[in-house]
């Protein structure tokens, strides 16, 4: 897969803006005026932090800081044409590193999701990783790629290039890692994120994206009246700490029948070990595809808004996460409280722990091999 993006000079001529993480934005620059690279006195870990707005032709538009890739807001056009701001998030650099809400709107790896104990052999040598959930490892450690600033480079395409390169060992995965990550807003009013990846010591990983939407708008209640369909005829059941059991079971019958569409509240409350341990939806689909092929995963909906979402993926797999944590002790944008399952993530991935699981499809990069994965997620009306 070949980005060809031309390298322009003038943001402005982008239709990118450039904000502080701490202040207020000011108003756009005129797309003739040249915009100024602006030096911002917000830091983290001795790096400039900055937040970019890029937007597409038909008024969709997003704001992302280079503060872990996040997505800080996400505007799309409601049934009515009225924009609205589909993911969680904050308004500070601040709340993003102290609030315990880790993960709003960032890019996630070396490893998304969890590996068991924070260990894995590989090619007869064992690895320790920080242990930061329940004594597993999750979405990478507590020093993952959302929590790190990313290099940025402007493009032609209505969107950012994010370049960040991890050295050998860090949060205890071998190899340098170099990542290529593209997000960009199209003439289809989709997101899309693609991302490239090459290492120089055979290496787990697996990147995704970990925005908290909620077609209602962040903060607007619950997400329990949105419609989700996800075309898996399979789920990875988990232990009590979320780890994949190895089984590949099937949802005929279950709670975890999302092949066609039903409300997300109907039957997270069921009586079911499942849901027990995930305290509602935490779970990984197996979707139903056999190659890379770029497929459909999942559509969304809400009926408030109208707003609908379709996310598509070359990965074999996706997690549907209900907000069950959050737990209203956080507000963000506004002032507005997140409560109880306000949000839901829908991350495409290969499997959790799939380096302690040999069934699973293998996420192993070897030298001289490039990673290679898409996700979109398509925004419409119904």
């Amino acid at each position: 897969m070949n980005y060809h993006f031309n390298k322009i000079l003038g943001a402005a001529a982008l239709g990118i803006v450039l904000y502080s993480c701490e202040s207020k934005p000011k108003e756009e620059t005129k797309a003739e005026e040249p915009a100024q690279e602006q030096v911002f006195g917000t830091t983290f870990q001795n790096k400039k932090v900055e937040t970019y707005e890029i937007k597409n032709a038909n008024g969709m538009k997003m704001k992302v800081t280079n503060f872990g890739a996040r997505v800080t807001n996400l505007w799309v056009p409601d049934k009515d044409g009225n924009l609205v701001d589909v993911v969680l998030g904050f308004e500070t650099l601040d709340e993003y590193t102290t609030s315990g809400e880790k993960y709003f709107g960032a890019a996630i790896g070396r490893y998304g999701n969890r590996i068991a104990d924070g260990k894995f052999t590989l090619n007869g040598e064992e690895y320790t990783l920080p242990q930061n959930n329940n004594g597993q490892t999750l979405h990478g450690g507590p020093g993952g790629m959302d929590f790190v600033i990313w290099d940025v480079e402007k493009s032609g395409e209505n969107g950012l290039i994010f370049s960040y390169t991890s050295p050998d060992g860090e949060e205890g995965f071998p190899g340098e890692l170099k990542v290529k990550m593209v997000y960009t807003l199209t003439g289809d009013n989709e997101f899309k994120v693609t991302y490239e990846a090459e290492t120089d010591k055979a290496t787990p990983v697996n990147l995704t994206h970990h925005s908290f939407f909620n077609l209602n708008g962040a903060g607007n209640g619950d997400v329990l009246d949105h419609t989700l369909k996800l075309n898996a005829s399979k789920f990875t059941p988990v232990n009590e700490v979320l780890i994949p059991t190895g089984e590949i079971a099937n949802v005929d019958g279950t709670p975890f029948d999302f092949t066609t569409a039903t409300k997300i509240g109907d039957r997270i409350d069921q009586e079911n070990q499942q849901l027990k341990f995930g305290g509602g939806y935490d779970h990984n689909w197996v979707l139903d595809k056999s190659g890379n092929e770029l497929t459909e995963a999942a559509v969304i909906s809400s009926p408030q808004t109208g707003i609908e979402m379709e996310v598509w993926t070359t990965e074999p797999a996706i997690q549907f996460y209900s907000g069950n944590f959050l737990d209203g002790s956080v507000s963000g944008k506004g002032g507005k409280v997140y409560e109880l399952r306000s949000a839901f993530c829908l991350e495409t991935q290969h499997y959790p722990d799939s380096p302690n699981q040999p069934n699973f499809p293998s996420t192993i990069l070897e030298p001289g091999e490039k990673y290679e994965q898409t996700c979109i997620y398509k925004f419409g009306t119904k």
